[in-house]
Order: structure tokens, then sequence, then C-alpha cells
């Protein structure tokens, strides 16, 4: 996919821990995922695993 403009609404997001910022330990979690902007014009909230703290955290739209 690299190279190539996205068409239409759906865009590449990523998603940052939200826990690990507050803990102060080092690393960050982070995902790749698209969604489509019409749709979902605000930011993006999923649950997600943190490999870092070995659990599922929430994790928000960065950018």
């Amino acid at each position: 996919m690299a190279g190539k403009k996205a068409k239409g609404n759906r865009v590449q997001v990523i998603l940052e821990c939200t826990e690990m910022k507050e803990s102060g330990l080092p690393g960050t979690s982070r995902y790749i995922t698209t969604k489509n902007r019409k749709n979902t014009p605000d930011r993006l909230e999923l649950k997600k695993y943190n490999p870092i703290l070995r659990r599922m955290t929430i994790h928000k739209e960065i950018k």
C-alpha cells in the first residue's frame, strides 16, 4: 500500500495506548488500522492488547 493515494473516504490511522503515557514506562504500543472518514469523523478509540503491560488497554487515534 505504500506509495498509493487513498481513494474515497477510507484513511489509515495510528492508534496509541493511553495508559502507557500515564505510567511513565519506556516504549509505546501502537497499531495501524483504517477507518471511514465519512462514518467516523471523530477520533477512533478501541480496546487493543498492549504487549508491554500484557493486558487490554484503550488505544486512541493520534494526529
